[in-house]
C-alpha cells in the first residue's frame, strides 16, 4: 500500500493490482479513502470504472460540489464516469474502491486551485 497518487489529496492509500495506471493499456488500482474525504470537481481523459469494496462512498457531478444531491454507493455498488464527466465525491467513513479504466490515469480539476499538484509547488 503506498499513498496515492499525486492527484489526489493527502491521505488516500493506493495498490496497483495488475497494471501500472500510469503506463499505457488497461489497470485497475485499489484505493482507500479515509473518513471526511473530498475530492474536488474533475474529470479523467478517460472513462473511469469504480466499484465500492467497502463503506460508503458519495459521488456527484457537475462542476460545483453538491453534497445534498450526491448518489451513496454502497459495498458492491458501481459507477461508470465516461471520459471528461466531470464529478467530485467524498467519504463520511473509511472507504475502499477498485477503479479500473485505460491508462494513463489522469486528473484534470476545473479549479486548479483545488489541485494537490499546485498545492505541492506552492509550499
Amino acid at each position: 500500500m503506498y499513498d496515492g497518487p499525486a492527484g489526489l489529496p493527502a491521505g488516500a492509500k493506493l495498490t496497483v493490482l495488475p497494471r501500472d495506471p500510469f503506463k499505457e493499456g488497461p489497470f485497475t488500482i485499489r484505493l482507500i479513502f479515509p473518513a471526511n474525504y473530498k475530492i474536488s470537481p474533475h474529470w479523467h481523459p478517460t472513462a473511469e470504472h469504480l466499484t465500492v469494496i467497502e463503506g460508503a462512498f458519495y459521488m456527484g457531478t457537475g462542476e460545483k460540489p453538491a453534497m445534498n444531491s450526491t448518489t451513496s454507493l454502497q459495498p458492491g455498488g458501481f459507477a461508470l464516469m465516461p471520459a471528461k464527466s466531470v464529478h467530485n465525491a467524498f467519504t463520511k467513513e473509511q472507504a475502499i474502491v477498485h477503479v479500473h479504466g485505460t491508462s494513463p490515469y489522469m486528473i484534470t480539476y476545473i479549479n486548479k486551485v483545488d489541485d494537490p499538484r499546485n498545492k505541492e509547488k506552492m509550499r
